[in-house]
């Protein structure tokens, strides 16, 4: 693999004009796709070292028959902004994280975790599933930035969206699986719910759905990785909740190490990665 100069990493720092037509879209439908939010110069730098670090630490080892529908799904790696400083640079970007303040309509937002997904040649689908059962955070001010680092053709898509389901909030305890997927399935289709897949999607674009939003996505029957990165975002301010299951106490422990029910949701894993606060020069927290 190539290797990329520290001092050719671009920073990705530049500001993204939302519209008030996207803020107010988003804020209706809990889903939003925007266009070339990371440039190709920015993907170019940045893909070559997120993908190495995938193959490092891929444990998946199974052939895709013998797997689970969770491990057909995708390849997981958590926190790569912790695994290497370079890839920090791109995760905890500026651009991204006001994104997802302005969106959520809060001053300030702090990471709750990153996530690679590669979506494997021959992948399954991912389960119909909302994101927030997972999540021991007393808001409903949370945010999922989901880019590919590669053109993504229409035979695979983007990720399916209920619109408005995120209005509804909580609507199932079950985790991602085949189960998730059924019970789901025949709440949206017995509602008549509208399902949204943005289709063909180029390296740097991003879709941005609620905590609450229901999605899916669809397997990968090409020849060729679905290389995505997800970034996790919530309302700087945002409290620990009780964890009810057993999912939040492990997310409690893994992603907000040290913290309590009640405290401020903000652990090392946690930094502030946008405030309004910070356009006067001072410090992130």
């Amino acid at each position: 693999m190539e290797t990329v100069d520290d001092e050719k990493l671009p920073r990705i720092d530049q500001n993204f004009e939302l519209t008030n037509s996207q803020i107010t879209d988003y804020g209706k439908n809990g889903h939003i796709l925007l266009r070339n939010v990371a440039t190709e110069d920015e993907i170019a730098a940045y893909r070559p070292i997120m993908s190495e670090l995938v193959r490092k630490l891929n444990y998946q080892d199974k052939p895709m028959e013998e797997r689970d529908t969770y491990g057909k799904a995708f390849i997981q790696i958590g926190n790569v902004w912790k695994r290497n400083e370079k890839l920090a640079r791109f995760v905890l970007a500026e651009r991204f994280a006001k994104i997802a303040a302005d969106l959520m309509g809060v001053d300030g937002v702090r990471i709750y975790h990153d996530q690679a997904l590669y979506k494997e040649p021959g992948g399954g689908h991912t389960p119909w599933h909302q994101d927030q059962i997972y999540w021991p955070l007393d808001t409903d001010k949370t945010i999922t930035l989901w880019m590919p680092l590669v053109p993504i053709s229409e035979e695979v898509g983007s990720m399916t969206f209920v619109s408005e389901s995120h209005l509804n909030g909580f609507l199932s305890r079950e985790l991602i699986s085949d189960e998730s997927h059924r019970t789901l399935k025949t709440y949206i289709e017995g509602k008549g719910l509208t399902q949204v897949n943005y289709g063909a999607m180029a390296a740097g674009d991003a879709t941005f759905h609620a905590g609450w939003t229901l999605h899916s996505a669809p397997g990968n029957p090409t020849d060729v990785m679905r290389e995505v990165i997800t970034i996790i975002y919530y309302a700087d301010g945002t409290k620990v909740a009780e964890p009810d299951s057993n999912s939040r106490k492990s997310d409690l422990q893994n992603w907000l190490p040290g913290c309590q029910v009640g405290d401020l949701a903000a652990s090392l894993l946690n930094p502030i990665v946008y405030s309004n606060y910070n356009q006067n020069g001072s410090e992130l927290r």
